[in-house]
């Protein structure tokens, strides 16, 4: 990878694209704070701006924005009580305990530190692991994407929780929505029913923003109190706070390692890492009966583990093509949309727009630590924002976004038509990132299960032949096993498999 290193570094090492990395940062900590939106949204919005960019700057500003926005949310969850985003639930409930306590500056300063430790760390698995799992995947044929790509979307089901049934319908739907359009191997249309608009099936763009951003304003324009002003003391946070957070270094570095392990496990996300993160930190604390009531390692092991994720789910985008996660997923997208289509291919033909992403994501949580540190007086103003302002700036960039990657009003409609599914799919809880996962790995899935039976004469004997293919099919086998056993024997397995991972108490870093 020093190759590639070197090579991006020509790319990367520009005004330009390190301006643009710095920005997506301070926008994505931006957008983090504020409740409702997130990580997923910024790289919605911004997605259609880094259209027209150069490859590195492009992912330099949605990367950043990633990483900004997964640490966002905490400043906003320790102070009003309110998570900015899902991630930083589990920061909740020992950061808004802290400023309780008058510790607002060392709670958000532990927040801002030890998320983008955590993301360095998770960085230096994506360096190393992406490549190393790049370099298996050459030898993969359409038999082995077919079945690295149907264990991407079994994992649909494996990670919607108690939702399973619900998991597997969002993901079908997204399989659906992927089939509209022209027939990858012959000249035939399907599903278009003669409207010439949809020949070239749905722009994921217009079905991600209106899934994810329009369904959100109208769930906040239904839920009221847009003209409230949250009520915010002001905070500044100081660089001590980086050696308050590598005073436990235990925490810190195993916390890491949770978020980067289930980052790279596909549709896991940073939530389940979080608190996952939290459970093991708790039990390894002298003190475990104090968490919840203000302490330093719950902010510590949450935040670690949330942006540690963002690097872990990185692995799989960049090296397998099989998205990490919802944000991974229109990461992968703009990634294509440039031209770069993620996998093996992408790592021994473009190793410098390869190296120039790493080096964006380094460089993305450096950004993060410096910027989140000095700004966060400003950081914290921007959660004093109504929503009756809000709401109307994310619809028209919403707008504008979406028509300006094609120029098509029939974009706009498609946007607005999945806005409302979204809507109602979220009130009756169905989730909605699998359809993200779907829609994207739907047309792989499709293309390679085909180019098997042409090789193999339609015999599916090709898919159990090749070792490699054959082992994959046995997990999609163990999961689909796993999806068919009872809720409450789950739930005794995740359990014990957490106690798994616990260390004996005595050993554990400092409380």
């Amino acid at each position: 990878m020093t190759g590639a290193f070197i090579a991006g570094a020509g790319l990367f090492f520009t005004p330009m694209t390190v301006l643009m990395t710095a920005l997506g940062c301070l926008l994505g900590i931006v957008i983090g704070v504020l409740p409702g939106l997130g990580p997923l949204m910024g790289i919605i919005l911004l997605t259609p701006l880094a259209f027209h960019l150069p490859p590195v700057e492009a992912m330099g500003l949605l990367i950043a924005v990633y990483v900004g926005g997964s640490c966002g949310g905490a400043i906003s969850a320790i102070l009003v009580r309110i998570p900015g985003t899902p991630l930083a639930a589990a920061t909740l409930l020992d950061g808004h305990p802290m400023h309780l306590k008058g510790k607002s500056r060392e709670a958000v300063g532990l927040a801002i530190s030890a998320s983008a430790m955590g993301g360095l760390i998770g960085g230096l698995f994506l360096v190393f692991l992406a490549p190393l799992l790049a370099a298996v995947a050459l030898r993969f044929g359409p038999p082995e994407y077919f079945a690295l790509t149907l264990l991407g979307l079994i994992s649909i089901a494996v990670v919607s929780g108690e939702e399973t049934t619900k998991g597997l319908m969002a993901g079908l739907m997204g399989l659906l929505v992927a089939t509209v359009g022209a027939d990858p191997f012959s000249s035939t249309y399907r599903f278009t029913f003669g409207y010439n608009p949809l020949l070239g099936g749905f722009n994921i763009v217009a079905i991600v923003v209106g899934l994810f951003a329009l369904s959100e304003m109208f769930i906040q324009i239904t839920s009221g109190h847009l003209t409230e002003k949250p009520q915010v003391p002001w905070v500044k946070t100081s660089f001590d706070s980086i050696g308050a957070a590598l005073s436990r270094w235990v925490n810190l570095l195993r916390s890491s390692l949770i978020g980067t392990f289930f980052g790279i496990l596909p549709g896991a996300g940073g939530v389940i890492s979080a608190f996952t993160s939290y459970a093991v930190a708790r039990a390894n604390s002298k003190h475990p009966e104090l968490f919840g009531t203000g302490v330093e390692d719950g902010v510590i092991a949450s935040e670690a583990a949330n942006n540690a994720c963002c690097g872990g789910a990185m692995i799989p985008t960049l090296a397998l093509a099989i998205p990490g996660d919802a944000s991974t997923a229109v990461l992968m997208g703009a990634l294509i949309l440039l031209g770069f289509f993620p996998g093996p291919d992408l790592f021994s033909k473009h190793a410098d727009v390869v190296g120039g992403i790493f080096l964006a994501y380094i460089a993305a949580n450096v950004f993060l630590l410096v910027l989140g540190i000095l700004l966060t007086p400003f950081f914290v103003s921007v959660i004093k924002i109504r929503k009756s302002y809000l709401i109307p700036i994310v619809l028209l960039l919403s707008c504008i976004g979406t028509y300006a990657i094609q120029g098509s009003a029939f974009d706009l409609w498609v946007m607005l038509g999945f806005g409302v599914v979204g809507y109602i799919l979220r009130r009756f809880d169905y989730p909605l990132a699998p359809i993200v996962i779907g829609a994207v790995l739907g047309p792989i899935c499709e293309s390679s299960l085909r180019r098997s039976l042409i090789l193999s004469g339609n015999n599916v004997d090709i898919f159990f032949n090749r070792p490699i293919s054959a082992a994959i099919l046995i997990i999609d086998i163990a999961l689909i096993l796993w999806i068919a056993l009872p809720r409450g024997l789950k739930s005794t397995i995740r359990g014990r498999a957490i106690g798994l991972m616990k260390l004996a108490p005595e050993k554990g870093g400092p409380d």
